[in-house]
């Protein structure tokens, strides 16, 4: 490892630390928890330092203006404390033995026959692409800090539709477009976990959807952390214009390890006067994983934001997706569903902020808890002076499947507007052991028989989402009914 006591040169931060954590595994978990070979991958040192933000910038040949941009968030960084007296404690996550950066030593393809075949068997296993050739108008897929494919179907791009890496659109006519948006929702002053991401964010996408454009069919970028003892730092950007339609889907994970893994990745929605983004995202990180991340969406008049949002995974998880209805009559709409199981404490929610007249928000979350898992919801609602006629929703439930585990309810309500209409409305219950005893005398074992009650409960969400996205999410929930997650 290069030791950052002196200043090391770029080639000894790329160099790294090789590392041989060892792999921890899961019962019945093999979709998911398989795990490639490091070897000749590039590595930076463990830590964070000025020499490694210079090293990364420098490798991605960037403007002056992103260098500026992570050297200024790195200081934020190094000034700024860890959150204190908030969520659960992340005090098993250490930035010194984190490395920012791991990559396979391939360049990007956009045809899958050059992927290199450890890369491709990983994506085959999780269904991409499959899934594209029989859904998506477009995938991006990333593996640890570099997106590794990226294709779009011809269809899609015949429409004006971009869809491409965001390092490879820093290096066309769009960059002056990524530079005005580029960190503006999600500034390096938001929290200590911004200004890491401003520091040493690597990979994401970037979609530009032209005025009028309603594509058919979704994109989707998927996220697969590899390495041990390392982060991801993606970025995502967004920008759907006047009367365009388009739906977004992330999915993202990771094999279990005996170290901490870290994912702060950043996503920035800019939803135009009367355009719909539905953005939807099945979250399966493994347990050892902290979950840091920030998204952040911003709408014009009679635009519409949707969010559909499973969260399955990570030993800690701060996610709390933000919507701000800038314009007359935009619209949010959150559906969520958070399953928390041993090991787990998931702290999620989401928070609206309506700042015009006659602006919408309705929120309805679901979360279960097994395991001696935790499970938080928060929500915050804040109604400006001006959002005259407001009317905004909140309901949340929750399931708690054994009497060790636990599940919180913390709403937030600013309202300052008194012809705003706002209510919040929260349950948490438990299986009735008479709806089990029914199951079972219909031929039901009393697992079978759990399942389907928590399937139920989950229902509202994965109606949500596309099939083969809302079988993936049953199976999910499958696994974890079983103990087979954990």
């Amino acid at each position: 490892m290069a030791d950052t006591t002196t200043t090391p040169t770029s080639e000894d931060i790329r160099k790294g630390r090789s590392t041989s954590a060892q792999f921890v595994a899961d019962i019945d978990r093999r979709m998911y928890d398989f795990v490639k070979s490091e070897e000749g991958y590039e590595r930076y040192a463990d830590g964070l330092t000025p020499e490694i933000v210079r090293a990364l910038s420098e490798k991605k040949d960037e403007p002056e203006w992103m260098l500026e941009l992570r050297l200024r968030s790195l200081d934020l960084y190094q000034k700024m404390a860890m959150p204190a007296n908030w969520g659960p404690a992340i005090d098993g996550l250490d930035m010194d033995h984190i490395s920012t950066y791991v990559s396979p030593k391939t360049k990007q393809a956009s045809s899958w026959d050059d992927v290199p075949e450890e890369i491709k068997d990983t994506f085959d296993r999780l269904g991409i692409p499959k899934a594209e050739h029989e859904y998506l108008a477009g995938v991006g897929a990333q593996y640890d800090s570099e997106l590794v494919y990226h294709n779009m179907q011809e269809s899609a791009a015949k429409l004006g539709i971009v869809y491409s890496g965001i390092e490879e659109a820093l290096h066309t006519e769009f960059e002056p477009m990524i530079r005005e948006h580029f960190m503006k929702l999600v500034p390096p002053t938001d929290h200590k976990f911004a200004a890491l991401h401003g520091a040493v964010w690597s990979g994401g996408s970037f979609v530009y959807v032209p005025a009028g454009v309603k594509v058919d069919y979704p994109l989707q970028s998927y996220f697969r952390l590899n390495a041990a003892g390392a982060g991801q730092f993606e970025h995502t950007l967004i920008i759907v214009e006047p009367g365009a339609d388009l739906h977004f889907i992330e999915g993202c994970s990771a094999p279990k390890y005996n170290v901490a893994n870290l994912h702060a990745g950043c996503v920035e929605l800019f939803v135009g006067e009367g355009a719909r983004l539905r953005y939807s995202t099945i979250e399966n990180w493994s347990k050892n994983m902290y979950n840091l991340n920030t998204k952040r969406a911003r709408v014009e008049a009679d635009g519409k934001i949707e969010w559909v949002s499973g969260s399955f995974g990570s030993h800690v998880s701060y996610l709390y997706p933000t919507s701000i209805l800038r314009g007359e009559r935009s619209v949010c709409e959150y559906t969520g569903i958070t399953f928390a199981g041993a090991t787990q404490d998931l702290d999620t929610g989401c928070k609206v902020i309506l700042a015009a007249p006659d602006t919408r928000a309705t929120v309805s979350t679901k979360s279960i808890s097994k395991g001696g898992g935790v499970s938080t919801f928060r929500s915050s609602i804040v109604v400006t002076a001006k959002a005259e006629r407001a009317v905004a929703s909140v309901d949340c439930a929750s399931l708690m499947l054994d009497d060790i585990s636990r599940s919180d309810t913390i709403p937030a309500m600013d309202v300052r507007c008194g012809s705003a209409q706002v209510g919040h409305e929260a349950t948490i219950g438990r299986i009735s052991d008479e709806t089990i005893m029914y199951l079972m005398s219909r031929g039901c074992s009393e697992g079978e028989a759990r399942t389907m009650v928590v399937n139920g409960f989950a229902n509202p969400v994965s109606k949500e989402l596309p099939l083969e996205y809302a079988i993936e999410m049953n199976n999910l929930i499958k696994l974890e009914m079983e103990g087979a997650i954990g």
